[in-house]
């Protein structure tokens, strides 16, 4: 069997990992890459594998990092199976249509300026009907139900607790006589959280992939958080700003409904004050999300059912108000009422966020708390990290408003509920392979399972490949070690020396034989074809030197 992992490497977005065995290739999620100009490029590139010949997707949850490129997916061909929870299911609904929407909206704007330019058309990376044709495709399971996907696949989808849907998917893998498991975390959630139940700890597992999103770093507490969210509101609205949050709109903007129903509705010493202040969710998706969990109270944690029985449904309250139009969006920001909005996406990459952040940025008056993580290269990141002045909308914004970073409402587990998670196993994996987190993150939590548990993590950096059985675990590059001898890579070696050569005496020829029928432009542009040649072939070289001493 051998696991190539394909994306959330070298970042947490862009989830995508290959599962090949004797006689079948399925995919772990297929995530879209969001962030940096470079990462979103990388959406664009081809899939490193064959679409056709995958025949099923294992889906660990909605978020488009986990998601996102499945209708890119069966746009280049794929035609099989989407596993997914039901909750998963629903949410995918409304999520892929989104990122559609969004994508054909920014080709035809683009399109409508290069048109005024005498430039080039472009097309969305995926639309609508392309979502369409990938949900035709989705095939929901129940959790802790043991799903046969083929004469020698199983799979179980377990409750990750990330958010609604989210799962730790436990892949059973027969070849021959031997079935080896292999546990892929998803995104872990935070023990104790409102709604959603724990995290399932899993017993056994021959080989793991895992997140390590915070695998450096430890939450405050949630309760912490939850009183310094309401210090902040009550402090914003005395002096007349407006509290903006950023907030991803499946997960935290629900966790933030149920947390401010408890002090608008509960017996709180600030209620009363509270009773002035409205509570915008301004996001169409996170509006049709909080629908969508009102109708999935099956997978809700035990508090939240006896809340619903007694009742009073967390998910809604007097103060709270979901604005769908566009009309009603621009409204907030000519009314000069203190208020709270929530507004997506999360790390303020994209939506109505923006236009809430350009009217609130620059006001010393407004806070802006951020309340789930921001991934490096996005515009949240930079407002977080202290950046004074930020683009948006192409306009230079000064930022004087209070900006708050409350890691105690983040949906992933932190250090400490991760290394429990890994505790949980009964019996040792044999390897981790740590995915979905900066390099200083899986690097430290590495060394932290190490030291707690012996157990043994590769960090996995860029593209990589292993090959897997449950006595070893090869690269690529060992794998190679071991199918070519010596004698044979020195021989490769002498023959990449000798192509190199070759590149040179064609660039020589050209300038010479070719030269006065060419302009120099030309002969540059041969030139860097040739030198493009020779850098590709001198780093296979360099890989063969590193084999062979």
């Amino acid at each position: 069997m051998q696991i190539k992992f394909l994306g959330a490497t070298t970042s947490v977005t862009g989830s995508c990992h290959l599962i090949t065995t004797e006689n079948h290739k399925l995919l772990l999620d297929c995530g879209l890459f969001q962030g940096s100009n470079e990462l979103e490029q990388l959406n664009w590139e081809p899939f490193d594998f064959n679409p056709e010949e995958i025949e099923c997707v294992l889906l660990s949850h909605a978020h488009i990092d986990h998601c996102g490129r499945i209708p890119l997916l069966v746009k280049r061909g794929f035609r099989g199976r989407i596993y997914c929870t039901d909750a998963t299911a629903d949410l995918l609904t409304i999520m892929l249509r989104d990122c559609a929407s969004i994508m054909e909206k920014e080709a035809e704007w683009t399109n409508r300026k290069n048109m005024r330019a005498g430039g080039p058309l472009v097309e969305p990376l995926y639309t609508m009907a392309d979502v369409e044709a990938a949900l035709s495709l989705v095939t929901p399971v129940l959790y802790n139900q043991l799903i046969a996907l083929n004469g020698s696949l199983k799979a179980v989808f377990n409750d990750a607790g990330h958010i609604l849907g989210s799962a730790i998917i436990e892949l059973f893998i027969q070849e021959g006589d031997d079935v080896t498991k292999l546990v892929y975390s998803g995104d872990l959630g935070m023990k104790g959280r409102p709604i959603l139940r724990d995290p399932t700890f899993i017993k056994k597992a021959d080989f793991v992939i895992m997140e390590a999103t915070y695998g450096s770093r430890v939450h405050e507490s949630n309760s912490d958080s939850i009183d310094k969210l309401i210090e902040i509101i009550l402090k914003t609205v005395r002096r007349g700003g407006n509290v903006i949050i950023p907030s991803f709109a499946v997960g935290r903007t629900q966790e933030l409904i149920y947390q401010l129903n408890r002090f608008y509705e509960g017996h709180s010493e600030y209620q009363k004050e509270l009773s002035s202040i409205m509570v915008y969710v301004d996001s169409p998706m996170a509006t049709s999300a909080t629908e969508i969990f009102r109708r999935n109270a099956q997978v809700f944690d035990e508090e939240t059912r006896e809340y619903i029985l007694r009742g009073d449904h967390p998910l809604d309250f007097k103060n709270l108000k979901f604005t769908r139009s566009v009309e009603e969006s621009v409204a907030l920001n000519h009314d000069q009422n203190p208020k709270i909005i929530i507004s997506s996406s999360g790390m303020c990459e994209a939506g109505r966020i923006k236009h809430h952040l350009k009217h609130n940025l620059w006001n010393p008056k407004s806070s802006i708390v951020f309340v789930g993580y921001q991934a490096e290269g996005t515009l949240g990141r930079s407002i977080v990290k202290g950046d004074k002045r930020v683009t948006i909308f192409g306009e230079k914004i000064q930022v004087e408003a209070e900006i708050y970073n409350l890691e105690g409402f983040s949906g992933h587990a932190d250090r400490d509920g991760l290394l429990e998670w890994v505790s949980g196993f009964q019996k040792k994996p044999g390897r981790i392979f740590l995915v979905h987190g900066e390099e200083e993150a899986k690097k430290a939590f590495a060394k932290t399972v190490k030291d707690a548990l012996d157990i043994d993590c590769t960090v996995v950096r860029g593209n990589t490949e292993y090959t897997l059985s449950k006595d070893k675990v090869i690269s690529a590059e060992e794998a190679l070690d071991e199918r070519i001898s010596p004698e044979a890579l020195r021989q490769i070696k002498s023959r990449i020396s000798s192509i190199h050569d070759d590149l040179e005496r064609i660039l020589y020829h050209t300038h010479l034989a070719m030269g006065s029928d060419l302009s120099p432009q030309q002969i540059i542009e041969i030139g860097n074809i040739v030198m493009e040649l020779e850098k590709h072939t001198l780093n296979l070289g360099s890989v063969v030197a590193r084999k062979t001493g």
